[in-house]
């Protein structure tokens, strides 16, 4: 009997302390998945999630604030993930804040971070969907490196290629690196270039320090016209009455034509009738064949006048009345 009592008592301790063990797990438990505390949930979508569990937990700023609640498809690239965030921590996200999914170190498990958006925006409430974020996982980074490793791998193909074309004389540049005839123009065609550039740029230099001379010496008539105001002044002056006598001569000359174009259109005048009527000619000339004639013959009487002997004595009289004149002059 006392055997009995003793068996029960064992087994009453070992279902208390058994049932004790149970409930502080489930509250270990319970209280790790926010089971005992006030939550809200918040959701966000992802199109992918990167093997992300229910009971993940969930970061905000590098603390744990709750867990993933609920991960539903919707369709072939949407899917929503809901979360149970802490009550405490609701005035600390606003609705601007964007969810994305990392990992807990380089192999732990896959966590959802929050991280508070830019800018001014509202306290979140429960039921609100936020903005996310995918990054590029690690099969995006392989996939890409593998896209690029065959690239690289068609590119040095091609390039193998290139070069074997070239080494054999192919192609433009295969035929610049094997013709030394070529090569040699080159390096002669580069070797003038030089020159003719240390030409153009000592000619530059002697314009250079033409023009400076030009702008600073004054002896020369260049110079003078560039720097001396006054002188600038005076064939400024010059120039415009040379403008001025200009017009004038070419009013005159104008004026010449217009007098000249009257005279051979208008058949009055004497210009026209001394040109044009030729009896008047005829005239003139019979007129001053006659004077000359006439004159040569009072010549002739004049002479014999002076060796006629009645008027012989007068005209030796004027011919001592002029020598004495002269002698006089003379003294």
């Amino acid at each position: 009997m006392k055997n009995t009592n003793s068996q029960k008592l064992r087994l009453g301790l070992f279902v208390i302390t058994g049932t004790v063990l149970f409930i502080v797990g489930v509250y270990l438990i319970g209280q790790r998945q926010n089971m005992f505390k006030k939550t809200f949930t918040i959701s966000a979508y992802f199109q992918n999630v990167n093997g992300l569990q229910n009971g993940n937990n969930v970061r905000y700023s590098g603390i744990d604030i709750g867990t993933v609640k609920d991960i539903t498809m919707i369709n072939d690239s949407t899917i929503k993930v809901e979360m149970s965030i802490d009550e405490k921590i609701i005035t600390h996200i606003k609705k601007n804040a964007i969810a994305t999914i990392g990992s807990d170190g380089l192999v732990g498990n896959m966590i959802l971070n929050i991280v508070p958006g830019n800018g001014h925006s509202d306290i979140i409430s429960n039921g609100d969907t936020i903005e996310s974020y995918s990054k590029i996982g690690a099969d995006d980074i392989l996939s890409t490196l593998s896209v690029s490793s065959e690239n690289a791998a068609i590119l040095t193909s091609d390039l193998l290629k290139i070069t074997t074309a070239m080494l054999k004389g192919k192609g433009t540049v295969g035929l610049l690196l094997n013709d030394t005839i070529m090569a040699q123009d080159l390096k002669q065609s580069v070797t003038n270039l030089k020159l003719a550039s240390r030409s153009a740029t000592n000619t530059i230099n002697e314009l250079n320090t033409i023009i400076s001379s030009l702008k600073t010496n004054d002896e020369t008539v260049l110079g003078m016209l560039m720097n001396d105001t006054i002188t600038g002044e005076k064939l400024k002056n010059i120039v415009g009455h040379l403008e001025t006598s200009s017009i004038e001569i070419e009013n005159v000359l104008s004026n010449i034509n217009a007098t000249v174009e009257d005279f051979n259109s208008s058949d009055e005048g004497a210009y026209n009738y001394i040109l044009k009527d030729t009896s008047l000619v005829n005239s003139l000339k019979t007129t001053l064949k006659n004077i000359n004639e006439g004159t040569d013959k009072f010549n002739q009487n004049m002479e014999a006048l002076k060796h006629n002997f009645l008027t012989r004595g007068y005209f030796r009289k004027l011919e001592r009345q002029e020598k004495r004149e002269a002698k006089k002059e003379n003294d």
